[in-house]
């Protein structure tokens, strides 16, 4: 139990490193801010996302759910800004790490179950 939540902290970990290499606007300085953002970004999405997501369901249906990218995006932001060394310059480059995170964390969580 305690090794598969630590393989998907670092598994956060690698996404959020990920996006600050490839994203331009993001920026990390190493690896305790990505130790520390993969961690409240952890708990964000874990008790603050899903109030989100019910509080805007309506826009949610309304846009088939596009709109939970901008959830997404501006968590992401939100963590960034309390976390000294990592630094989201705007939210189109929130939105492409969000992305980015996305994409390898599904990856990865796939290959750990298997």
């Amino acid at each position: 139990m305690i090794i598969k939540l630590i393989a998907k902290l670092l598994l956060i970990m690698l996404a959020i490193l990920s996006a600050a290499y490839l994203v331009p606007g993001i920026v990390i300085t190493g690896l305790y801010p990505a130790i520390i953002a993969a961690v409240l970004l952890g708990v964000v999405n874990s008790i603050i996302r899903p109030i989100l997501i019910i509080l805007t369901l309506p826009v949610t249906i309304l846009t088939l759910g596009l709109f939970i990218f901008v959830i997404n995006a501006l968590l992401f932001w939100f963590v960034a800004s309390f976390v000294e060394g990592f630094v989201v310059s705007s939210f189109v480059s929130a939105l492409l790490g969000t992305l980015i995170v996305s994409i390898v964390s599904w990856i990865g969580n796939h290959l750990l179950t298997e």
